[in-house]
């Protein structure tokens, strides 16, 4: 009886053994072969929200995206040896879709701010586009707006879009004024112009292309941004070969000249 127990518990023993080593070897060969796995597809699938001109827009007639981080994704996709196609995101959805179980993108680009928070959960790569917060506002109304005291009043409509962190630098940094939330973040400067609100708060990324799009607008704190940093591509962690791969080809447009191509191409303002 003894000696049945014994190989009973040592059996036990062997097969949660074997089960440890298995899983292990099966979690390290997705991390490895993840680059792999993109190539035999064929195809890099990339989350964007599609909303952000001139960053990343989905044209609403024929689906098709446009902008500074598509044209970013494709180079990394070309650099794998693969075409690059898109799926939409949210920002309110934005970390659920980036974590979720089965994936559905590889990863992420388009305005997405580089910061600690996302970077607990999740990985991000090095900036490729700088970055800060600002303000649209009727051209007639830009003489008005150069501090946050002059936007924190129970007078001043702010409009912002859900979800993402324009959302929250308003609802930290003006307490007092009029916050208003409009879920497409497209429309807000077209809202702003028709006088629907007095101030967008956007980036120094998109700001430039509305200004020059609709002559009733204005960006009067432009070159002097509330905050200061960097826009990457937002991905799971433990994905180490294509965060290598993506900081790579960043790095490599950075050296020969393409990022800077694309900063003249959008009118974005190059500081690398």
């Amino acid at each position: 009886m003894k000696n049945k127990l014994f190989l009973a518990a040592l059996l036990t023993l062997i097969c949660a053994a074997s089960t440890i080593i298995c899983c292990t070897k099966n979690s390290n060969d997705t991390e490895a072969d993840s680059l792999e796995q993109i190539r035999q597809r064929g195809t890099l699938i990339v989350g964007t929200t599609g909303d952000y001109r001139p960053l990343s827009y989905r044209e609403p007639k024929t689906g098709e995206y446009w902008g500074f981080g598509i044209e970013v994704a494709q180079k990394i996709a070309e650099n794998i040896g693969v075409k690059a196609t898109f799926v939409q995101t949210s920002w309110p959805t934005l970390t659920e879709d980036v974590l979720k179980e089965p994936q559905i993108f590889d990863f992420a680009i388009g305005g997405i701010t580089i910061t600690d928070a996302r970077k607990e959960v999740m990985d991000m790569s090095d900036g490729y586009l700088q970055n800060g917060k600002t303000i649209l506002c009727r051209k007639e109304d830009e003489s008005k707006f150069k501090t946050l005291d002059d936007l924190n009043l129970p007078t001043v409509r702010v409009m912002i879009n859900p979800g993402g962190l324009n959302e929250k630098f308003a609802r930290a940094n003006l307490p007092n004024a009029q916050l208003i939330v409009y879920d497409k973040n497209e429309e807000i400067p077209s809202q702003v112009a028709e006088g629907n609100a007095d101030v967008m708060i956007t980036e120094i990324t998109e700001a430039p292309y509305y200004v020059t799009a609709d002559p009733r607008l204005a960006a009067p704190l432009l070159n002097a941004p509330f905050t200061h940093g960097e826009i990457g591509v937002l991905m799971q962690k433990n994905k180490p070969e294509l965060l290598a791969k993506v900081n790579a080809v960043i790095l490599q447009m950075k050296q020969d000249g393409t990022l800077r191509q694309l900063h003249e191409k959008f009118g974005l303002v190059y500081g690398y």
